[in-house]
């Protein structure tokens, strides 16, 4: 018990002077060690590191998981079976439980039906899209937001451990600093009113005894507090060691964050494209299901929809005109078009686009081209040109510049 005491008695002192030394630091009447500029070079790179590293990772589970309710709770029902040593039951997600309801209504209402079987398609290929974004999520969360959950709660915190120490010893280096300062201080002064002669003729020459007694005292102070100073001083170049060589880890860190963006990368890119295959091959299936019943309605181009342009609507006429136009623009030789000499633009595409047919030309996002229209052509279409490329581009995958 006696030894508790002490060492709690101790602690409080050390915890006091600390204190009493960090006020002085910040009043500026206590002087403070600086460290050198590529250590605070390191300290800032790292707080850099840390902070980016916090927002990237808790921005990705948002986009990973949008709804914050249903993220709270897969995180709890997640801690809970870690805690209990068991396996997280699998359950449907959004994407997987709309393609069930559209089967099962499909079922009820009868798959022979037109609107039973596109339901049927429908939800089958929702399902598909649901299953790729589970994989995607699985995948993302073991190659991407593990090691920066790892970074944030492993190694900051071992970083952020061994900063405070390193605080803590500096703020005692300087404490013996400025005891020792005192001590000498102190031990001048003795000195100097022990310097004078005294008159022994006095009946009592005791300032002479008392000044060299203070002086001797002074002395063993000074030694003491320089004992304490070096002491310090090791501590905290010890301290300071450690402290840098984890905080130029921080690169190895970079590098291990850039491999897990790249894998990142290519499971983002291996879900969309899975994502588009199963869009193409839907569209397919609803092309050959129902082109009888909605000719058009699923050919998947701009300006094919039979109510564009309002002309198809219940009740009304198809005026004959339109018909011979959109006949006229299907059969419409691309290689026999010539550029006006006046109308041309150049337009920016937002998006790739990949040819349909050898009269249509294929995108690439970003690049530039030229684009012009003519004569009985469908507005929701251009001809663009790229070098000595040819063809028709939907308007909807460009920007057209002035």
């Amino acid at each position: 018990m006696d030894f508790n005491v002490k060492k709690f008695a101790s602690d409080a002192g050390v915890f006091f002077t600390r204190a009493v030394q960090f006020t002085g630091e910040k009043l500026g009447q206590s002087e403070k060690t600086e460290l050198d500029a590529h250590f605070e070079n390191l300290l800032s790179r790292a707080d850099s590191t840390k902070n980016w590293t916090e927002k990237i990772f808790r921005q990705t589970e948002v986009l990973l998981q949008p709804n914050p309710i249903d993220h709270t709770g897969a995180r709890i029902e997640e801690f809970l079976y870690e805690k209990l040593d068991r396996t997280v039951p699998s359950r449907p997600n959004n994407g997987e439980l709309l393609g069930q309801y559209m089967q099962d209504a499909a079922k009820d209402f009868g798959v022979g039906t037109p609107y039973g079987s596109t339901l049927m398609h429908v939800g089958d290929c929702e399902r598909r899209l649901g299953s790729a974004h589970r994989e995607f999520l699985q995948t993302s969360a073991i190659s991407f937001l593990t090691p920066l959950r790892n970074f944030l709660e492993g190694d900051w915190r071992t970083i952020s451990k061994e900063r405070r120490l390193l605080e803590n010893r500096r703020l005692d280096l300087d404490s013996c600093k400025a005891r020792l300062k005192k001590a000498k201080l102190a031990e001048s002064k003795a000195a100097c009113e022990g310097e004078a002669v005294p008159d022994f003729q006095e009946t009592r020459p005791r300032n002479y005894v008392l000044s060299a007694s203070a002086s001797a005292l002074w002395s063993e102070e000074v030694d003491k507090a320089e004992h304490e100073l070096r002491v310090a001083q090791t501590e905290f170049d010890r301290q300071a060691e450690v402290t840098r060589l984890l905080l130029e880890g921080i690169s190895s860190t970079h590098v291990n964050h850039l491999r897990c963006l790249h894998e990142f990368v290519e499971a983002q890119t291996a879900y969309y494209k899975q994502c588009h295959l199963h869009m193409q091959d839907l569209k397919k299936e609803l092309d050959s299901s129902n082109g009888d019943v909605f000719p058009n309605a699923f050919a998947g181009k701009p300006g094919h929809s039979m109510a564009s342009d309002g002309s198809s609507s219940p009740g009304k006429a198809v005026d004959p005109l339109d018909v011979a136009s959109t006949v006229e623009t299907d059969t419409l030789k691309i290689e026999e078009v010539q550029a006006p000499a006046t109308g041309t633009r150049k337009a920016k595409v937002l998006y790739d686009y990949d040819a349909a047919d050898t009269s249509e030309l294929s995108l690439l996002a970003d690049e530039l081209i030229t684009v012009y229209t003519v004569p009985g052509m469908d507005s929701d279409w251009l001809v663009g040109e790229r070098g000595n490329q040819k063809g028709k581009v939907p308007v909807t995958y460009l920007e057209l510049l002035s």
